[in-house]
């Protein structure tokens, strides 16, 4: 039965709910010229982080790429899914009576930032495919420590990030378990690189250079999935 149970991502969802009390007790320690600072901080870091991760896009696979994003935006703004989940991150506030004006703001950075990075889709895969969860057991540790300065800044909406954690990334291990060869090398990097042009606008959003719509671009972390397939089965790279 346990064999069964995404049991890397548990771990990981009990790592950030930690650290995220940690930084829950410590945000009305710090004044706010220091959390801006660390605003300014996470914002540059998230960039750096954004850029390095898109540059591992596969020779051939910028133009899938590039409408992965397209196509997910399009998706994102019919669906209304900003709307969606200001709207769900509404209820909740009210439901627990939560007065922070940052909860979705904090749950769905912390998720994009812990849930599309390459560690992500390699642990889970690799936890689905073969069973081993070392990759997934650093990237806790690495989220559990991230999440302190998160919830400091950003508040309870970090907290909130587990759920949309254990559906995607819980999810990609079971997916991973039921379609092990539809998974490829490439097809991890183009999820990567996808989430890397995600992370780069949340850190735009973070230091106020503009405003991207990050919350209905998220759909592009599923539509790359059928274009990378349909690339790879049929179109092939040139």
């Amino acid at each position: 039965m346990l064999r069964r149970l995404p049991l890397g991502t548990l771990i990981n969802m009990a790592t950030v709910t930690i650290g995220s009390l940690i930084g829950l007790s410590l945000q009305h320690v710090f004044p706010p010229n220091v959390q801006a600072i660390i605003f300014q901080a996470i914002g540059l870091g998230t960039i750096v982080l954004g850029i390095m991760m898109s540059l591992k896009v596969p020779e051939g696979y910028l133009l899938n790429f590039i409408f992965s994003l397209i196509l997910g935006g399009i998706l994102g703004e019919l669906l209304g899914l900003k709307a969606a989940l200001d709207g769900l991150g509404q209820w909740i506030q009210a439901t627990l009576s939560v007065g922070d004006s940052q909860f979705t703001e904090g749950m769905v950075t912390a998720f994009l930032l812990f849930c599309v990075g390459s560690m992500t889709f390699v642990g889970a895969i690799e936890e689905g495919l073969e069973g081993k969860r070392e990759l997934l057991l650093v990237k806790s540790t690495l989220d559990g420590i991230a999440s302190i300065a998160f919830a400091s800044t950003y508040g309870i909406g970090v907290l909130f990030s587990i759920f949309p954690m254990l559906l995607f990334q819980g999810g990609l291990t079971v997916l991973a378990r039921q379609l092990q060869s539809l998974f490829t090398r490439i097809m991890i990097a183009q999820l990567s690189s996808v989430g890397g042009a995600l992370i780069i606008g949340i850190g735009c959003n973070l230091l106020q250079l503009g405003h991207i719509n990050v919350e209905n671009l998220l759909p592009a972390l599923l539509v790359t999935l059928p274009l990378t397939w349909l690339q790879q089965r049929v179109i092939k790279p040139s």
